[in-house]
């Protein structure tokens, strides 16, 4: 929700991010089926996933030297943007020996930490396995099974749409060789800085290392776009939440007002706080967690629908609802019980803009369009991201902590997210104690309005 910024940082520490395609190593998808489902049923389509290209061994092109290590960049490969982009090579990824996932028949399995990399983020591929699979949401439902059992504090077992190009910026950058074959073009609505490549160049000029983390840095430009949240959770505390921008698709940013760094957050071309429901924060404390409602000790399914003011797929986005099914039995989310946010369950402008007044948070979301901008991005196509991942911005804090910000009243409105200490999350202590976290996303399923789930 809030900060994204490290999430590539903790890839594979051999240095990684380019956009001319390697020779070395092949790239194989690992499968992925879905359904795609109507009122006459739901038919299996062929996907697979790819990895980041963030995550990917970079090199100079016909050579095996890396173009970026630790923190910096090789400067006789990268003596500016473009040159880099020319002379550096990713290649393909050994999925599962090097990054800890795991594919198999409609499951993915993401591990926190495997051998040096942490963490990890793939891209739903379309059949052609050439191109992103492209979600048009509204007047739809997006459904999925999901195990966060073993997420502690800290971590973050993601599944998310952003308004990516199809084709990875393949067609509308030059500079980029490589497309969504190996992962290329990534946006968010933090507008990451973090991204070594965007539209089709390095990002190496003004690059500077992060406080930290070794692996982590960040340069001049950042990469921005529209952000749906279906899932952001663990297993104490989970939030959905819409994230619209000033522009459609993937744009880059070029300066801190732009891409709403440091004290300029309410500045740049996205909503970076966007308008969460997380259940906690709402006001009940007990629909969430191990023995919760929703117990996540165990396997729950997760539905998303996206309403329009008319009912066509063609309207205005007026809410986003959720249903949660476990054992079998269909659960409503959560009503909100807060003081001045009117009791409801999904979200809508009118429970955006009460939330925000009563936690007393900046109403960024209306300022960048809100629900009209958000599916405004829709009508264009999102791409499914998944992903694991620990924060070295704010230890997931904003997700789980019982105060957030850590120096806030824990007793005012909107400042307790879950159950966590306000210390916790710590990432470098919480990949040394549980480096085999992991989450499992499994049954995706997308179609027409009450068509995944047979309610």
């Amino acid at each position: 929700m809030y900060d994204r910024l490290t999430l590539a940082a903790l890839a594979f520490g051999a240095g990684a991010y380019a956009q001319q395609a390697g020779t070395s190593t092949g790239e194989e998808h690992p499968a992925m089926p879905w359904q795609e489902c109507t009122d006459s049923g739901c038919e299996t389509v062929d996907g697979t996933i790819v990895l980041d290209a963030n995550w990917r061994w970079v090199h100079n092109v016909g050579g095996y030297t890396n173009c970026y290590e630790g923190n910096e960049w090789n400067d006789e490969y990268c003596p500016d943007n473009e040159a880099c982009a020319e002379n550096c090579a990713l290649e393909g990824a050994d999925y599962s020996g090097t990054y800890g996932i795991k594919a198999s028949e409609g499951s993915l399995d993401l591990t926190l930490v495997t051998g040096s990399n942490v963490g990890s983020r793939v891209y739903l591929m379309a059949p052609d396995d050439e191109n992103y699979q492209m979600f048009k949401l509204k007047n739809r439902e997006f459904t999925f099974d999901v195990d966060v059992s073993n997420l502690p504090c800290g971590l973050n077992g993601a599944l998310y749409f952003v308004s990516m190009d199809e084709d990875g910026g393949l067609s509308r950058f030059s500079g980029n060789k490589a497309g969504a074959a190996y992962g290329t073009g990534y946006c968010d609505s933090q507008c990451p800085q973090d991204i070594k490549f965007i539209n089709g160049e390095a990002n190496a000029e003004g690059w500077g290392g992060s406080d930290g983390n070794s692996n982590s840095g960040t340069g001049n430009n950042g990469a921005c776009c529209h952000e749906m949240d279906i899932w952001e959770a663990n297993s104490i505390s989970t939030a959905y939440t819409p994230h619209p921008c000033s522009e459609d698709g993937q744009t880059m940013c070029t300066s801190p007002e732009e891409c709403g760094s440091g004290d300029y957050r309410y500045d740049g071309v996205c909503d970076k706080d966007g308008c969460d429901f997380n259940s906690f924060r709402m006001g009940n404390e007990s629909f969430y967690g191990p023995d919760g409602i929703i117990d996540t000790n165990s396997v729950v399914t997760v539905v998303t629908q996206f309403i329009t003011e008319d009912g066509t797929d063609t309207g205005a986005l007026s809410s986003i609802r959720r249903v949660y099914i476990q054992d079998g039995v269909v659960i409503q989310n959560s009503v909100s019980d807060v003081a001045g946010v009117d009791d409801t369950n999904e979200i809508t402008t009118g429970f955006c803009t009460q939330q925000k007044d009563v936690f007393g948070d900046t109403n960024s979301f209306a300022d960048k369009g809100g629900l009209q901008a958000m599916g405004d991005g829709f009508d264009d196509g999102m791409v499914l991201v998944l992903s694991i991942w620990d924060d070295y911005a704010a230890q997931m804090l904003w997700l789980d902590s019982e105060t957030y910000p850590a120096d806030a009243d824990p007793d005012a409105p909107g400042v307790a997210r879950g159950t966590c200490a306000s210390d916790s999350g710590n990432p470098t202590e919480v990949e040394a104690e549980t480096p085999g976290a992991n989450v499992v996303f499994s049954n995706i399923k997308f179609g027409t309005l009450g068509s995944t789930y047979g309610a």
